[in-house]
């Protein structure tokens, strides 16, 4: 499978979701849209919105997605097998800056 995400360097979403690609050992290639202003301009331009996080799983956009969403739509889409680890953050919990959600 391959994996890019669109993150922020430090939101509750983005840790979500990262929570989840860790839990299930899954390999991605992380774009942190606050350090480099062009990975922003790049999920924009392929999510067709503004809000993050976005992943491209497979070449397919999941636009605006959290971790709970992202580790419903690998189990409903049969990319992986669902378990109950435990993860160390929320996986659906917003930024705590409310500034840092839409820039």
């Amino acid at each position: 499978m391959e994996i890019t995400a669109y993150l922020k360097t430090s939101c509750g979403w983005s840790n979500g979701v990262r929570a989840i690609l860790a839990k299930y050992g899954l390999p991605y290639e992380e774009k942190d849209i606050l350090k480099n202003p062009e990975f922003r301009a790049e999920m924009e331009q392929r999510s067709g919105q503004r809000l993050s996080p976005c992943l491209v799983v497979d070449g397919q956009m999941l636009p605006d997605i959290s971790g709970e969403d992202l580790e419903n739509w690998l189990v409903a889409n049969d990319r992986i097998q669902r378990n109950e680890a435990p993860v160390e953050v929320p996986i659906n919990s917003s930024c705590q800056n409310k500034a840092q959600h839409v820039a």
